[in-house]
């Protein structure tokens, strides 16, 4: 399974064009509306039964069998005790009186779409997650763990709260933006690890296959269900802890949670399923 998965990884970067390994392009040969129709256009054209807003559910999209497995689960979210944990969170006040709704537009509600976003100021990716961990440490709190539960729920409630609304993920026309976006693009095809696999090994070429018991999800849409409640971690999870797990799962060596390689793939992986709903939070198996 591995070595074929590998084969057939290399076989659709080719056809895609995106291969990582080339150096970084001039800002004015990046086009990111391209890169998004071609790979849109690349999973309708695979999956051509699907709608396109059916990538979000990620497998359960590819066949009946496990499309009834989630409509089950859904009658009974296992997501459903982060979500009430952190809809509590988002209202109870820091110890200064203030709220997570004082650092966000519209009061945070209804803009997860947005996120991650290119900050010209800054000259980098701000990712929600990031955003809320500079929240709450401008209000004197100590920023919460990316990848365990109180930053999940948080997400989690924010996420439901823009639910069926379309990903806008917006590119500036500024060059450090393209080229994060860049940067993102390539990570995304870079082999790595012992197993020598990318992401596109598993969520380009085998989406709805399973590799060992996990199985793969369409990369197309994968972040909008995020956070997810896995079967596999017996808990939530928010991007950062997805990001880190993969990296493990080839026997690579995972980053920190918000280094910047993973900020510019939640940027490339967000605008590439522009126009998807949002649907988290979500469950996989």
């Amino acid at each position: 399974m591995t070595r074929r998965l590998a084969i057939r990884a290399t076989i659709v970067t080719l056809a895609l064009g995106m291969l990582a390994c080339v150096p970084a392009r001039a800002a004015d040969s990046v086009d990111p509306a391209a890169d998004k129709a071609a790979f849109q256009k690349f999973f309708t054209t695979k999956f051509p039964k699907l709608k396109l807003e059916d990538f979000v559910n990620g497998p359960y999209s590819m066949n009946e069998d496990l499309h009834r497995q989630w409509e089950e689960k859904e009658q009974f979210p296992p997501y459903e005790f982060s979500l009430e944990a952190g809809k509590e969170m988002f209202a109870t006040p820091f110890k200064n009186g203030k709220t997570y709704a004082d650092c966000f537009p519209n009061k945070g509600i209804g803009i997860r779409q947005n996120y991650p976003y290119f900050d010209e100021k800054e000259g980098k990716v701000v990712t929600l997650e990031l955003a809320l961990n500079r929240c709450r440490e401008a209000n004197g709190e100590a920023p919460f763990s990316y990848v365990k539960d109180d930053m999940a729920a948080l997400t989690a409630y924010m996420a439901f709260t823009s639910r069926g609304k379309p990903m806008d993920i917006k590119i500036p026309n500024d060059p450090r933006a393209l080229e994060a976006y860049q940067k993102g693009k390539e990570y995304f095809y870079t082999r790595r690890g012992q197993l020598n696999f990318s992401c596109a090994t598993c969520h380009i070429q085998s989406p709805g296959e399973r590799i060992r018991a996990e199985v793969l999800a369409p990369a197309l849409g994968i972040l909008n269900a995020m956070p997810i409640y896995r079967s596999e971690w017996s808990g939530m999870g928010t991007t950062s802890r997805r990001f880190t797990t993969c990296n493990s799962q080839i026997r690579g060596v995972p980053l920190n949670p918000q280094d910047d390689e993973y900020r510019n793939l939640e940027y490339y992986l967000s605008y590439v399923s522009n126009g998807l709903p949002i649907s988290g939070p979500g469950a996989r198996p």
